[in-house]
């Protein structure tokens, strides 16, 4: 009996752990089961010490960045690990075409050392043939004027550039126009501060050399910048002495190939029969014209597409440096500046009473 007993209960102590064993192998199980899209965890401060060498890590990045930008440009950086390829550069800006499609414009740009004072302009100075065959040079004196914005628009409308040589006592008349000649990227001399003729016997050495130096003094002072060491002698009349001092200033000395007489014309159009008859000549040279005659204002225009249609081609010259005026002049010149405006509001002055 006891026999019977104990097998039976054998029999259902065994029943029971099988039960368990497929219990616990055929249940899910939580860490068996799909993963869940859940936030994530805001991670934990880090130390003290590990924010110290991550700021450091940062600040050394950029320090080696701003050297290796530095090193390119003054040496040959040092052998350093290979990095991870650089961005392609930037395109530069293109420059600003001409608006124009058929323009005369600039078929070159010459720059001038004006060391020891060179002389160009075949009709008095024959060293510096530098002009070929149909190049011409366009400058213009006796600026600035009312006229001349009239000749800028004229020289912008076909893209190309000129040498001015303005009158010291005229851009204290208008130095605007002065500004606008310069804003428009023409090359910028001076021709004496009176217009004085610097050969005549009534002239001493230092009054021609005040007529000089007044004149660039009076230009710089109207642009707020040095000019360039170009000068023009008022009817082409220079002296020994002359010639000298502007040698010894290192400025160049302008004379003319071709001269239009604009002062002489009677009308636009004999201003361009002028030149061209005289350029058709000659074949090349530098023209001389002058911004305050109102003829040549009305002539620019047309004179500049028949120089396009005839074959001809537009040099521009350029200082290789600017000239620094004397400080005595340049203060000289400031004193005569014209007095500024009241202090006035605009609007005590001037109002709209009807529209």
């Amino acid at each position: 009996m006891r026999n019977a007993l104990g097998l039976m209960l054998a029999s259902l102590v065994a029943a029971v752990a099988i039960a368990g064993v497929w219990f616990w192998t055929s249940s899910p199980r939580a860490d068996a089961s799909p993963p869940q899209t859940v936030a994530a965890r805001t991670p934990d401060p880090l130390p003290a010490a590990a924010k110290a060498a991550a700021k450091d890590d940062v600040e050394t990045t950029a320090a080696l960045s701003k050297r290796a930008d530095a090193t390119t440009v003054t040496a040959q950086p040092a052998a350093a690990p290979a990095a991870a390829p650089a961005p392609a550069p930037v395109a530069a800006a293109p420059k600003q075409s001409c608006a124009n499609p058929d323009a005369l414009g600039v078929s070159r740009t010459v720059v001038v050392d004006t060391s020891g004072g060179p002389g160009f302009g075949f009709l008095q100075y024959k060293q510096y043939d530098f002009l070929t065959d149909k190049e011409v040079v366009l400058t213009f004196d006796d600026g600035p004027w009312p006229t001349t914005p009239a000749v800028l628009k004229a020289l912008a409308d076909e893209c190309t550039k000129a040498v001015f040589f303005p009158i010291g006592l005229h851009t204290t008349y208008h130095p605007d126009i002065l500004r606008q000649v310069l804003a428009a990227g023409h090359t910028i001399g001076a021709h004496t501060w009176s217009h004085a003729h610097l050969a005549s016997k009534k002239i001493t050495e230092q009054q021609a050399k005040d007529e000089i130096e007044k004149g660039f003094s009076a230009v710089k002072i109207a642009l707020g910048t040095d000019p360039a060491p170009f000068f023009r002698f008022p009817a082409l009349a220079h002296t020994p002495a002359t010639t000298a001092y502007l040698g010894s200033r290192n400025i160049a000395m302008f004379s003319v190939d071709v001269d239009s007489n604009d002062f002489k014309s009677k009308s636009a159009d004999e201003v361009i029969t002028n030149v061209m008859t005289k350029l058709e000549k000659q074949g090349k040279g530098i023209i001389l014209m002058h911004d305050l005659q109102k003829h040549t204002a009305q002539a620019l225009p047309t004179l500049l597409r028949r120089l396009k249609a005839g074959g001809y081609k537009v040099v521009w010259m350029k200082p290789k440096t600017q000239l620094e005026t004397l400080p005595e002049y340049d203060a000289m010149m400031t004193k005569l500046e014209k007095p500024t405006a009241s202090g006035r509001p605009i609007g005590n002055v001037v109002q709209t009473v009807a529209e």
